[in-house]
């Protein structure tokens, strides 16, 4: 039997979901199973969009799909492979086309894209966060920390006048590349606690904020050597590639040069917003 990505399947239902600029086409045909996507990715479904990835989808019971219960990643024979018990995937990022096999709920897909976006952004200088951001006056704010730190309470603090990204992952990319302007942040519609997907927006990133909740409002500086190990805990990568681990090492590094990295420190109360600019 050959792999997933040599089979191909009937589809007659498709659309293109852009996160981060970076559109990927989903085909089934499973007419509900799309129903079920354009709810999930609303805003950022984009028909128009030139796609530069594309996905069959093949829907099947319910019921564990493959023997790996926790997440595995890895590159065999020229394609990533992606396995978990709810679905099993096959990217060729040659032809820069996959198909995963899953139950007709969004949630594998949505790991799928989180991985397939990591793999690509990890070549253009771009990153994903574990981190809530927002955009406010025009620019964007990133707001980082581990289990606990804040980011769905200072996201849920944010005025009237501040769009969400997100409160759960953010999608950064380097303007130009690594000899470009600056970093980007992106909405997605990856969510957290908030149970809310981001705005499809974008924004110049201004500053990035290392979140901890104590008894007073208070921003204090962070050295380059604490911010790229605080900023290195946070990012989402799951290929243990030696050559993407390295680009994803410097686009970390580039980050913490160009963006202000701070810790944060607040009282759970939106005064805390008068101090991020």
């Amino acid at each position: 039997m050959g792999r997933l990505a040599d089979c191909p399947i009937a589809h007659d239902y498709a659309l293109v979901v852009e996160i981060g600029a970076m559109p990927v086409l989903v085909r089934t045909r499973d007419p509900e199973f799309l129903q079920i996507l354009g709810n999930r990715y609303g805003g950022f479904v984009n028909p128009a969009a030139e796609p530069v990835f594309e996905f069959d989808v093949e829907i099947v019971p319910p019921g564990k799909i493959t023997d790996e219960e926790d997440l595995s990643v890895r590159f065999e024979g020229g394609r990533w492979v992606l396995e978990r018990g709810d679905f099993h995937a096959e990217l060729d990022p040659a032809l820069r086309r996959g198909r995963i096999r899953q139950a007709a709920n969004p949630y594998a897909i949505d790991a799928a894209f989180r991985i397939l976006h990591s793999l690509l952004l990890a070549r253009q200088g771009g990153l994903l966060v574990h981190a809530a951001s927002a955009v406010r006056n025009g620019r964007a704010f990133l707001f980082a920390g581990v289990s606990g730190a804040g980011k769905t309470t200072i996201s849920r603090l944010a005025p009237p006048d501040a769009t969400l990204l997100t409160d759960e992952i953010s999608y950064l990319r380097c303007d130009g590349g690594r000899e470009g302007d600056g970093f980007v942040a992106y909405g997605t519609p990856f969510a957290g606690e908030l149970s809310q997907p981001g705005e499809n927006v974008r924004a110049p990133l201004a500053a990035l904020y290392l979140l901890a909740q104590g008894p007073e409002n208070r921003i204090e500086p962070v050295g380059d050597a604490d911010a790229t190990r605080a900023v290195l805990e946070s990012v989402l990568f799951f290929a243990h590639d030696a050559e993407l681990v390295g680009h994803v090492f410097d686009s970390v590094c580039e980050l913490v040069r160009r963006v202000p990295v701070r810790r944060l420190t607040f009282v759970p109360d939106g005064r805390v917003w008068e101090l991020i600019v």
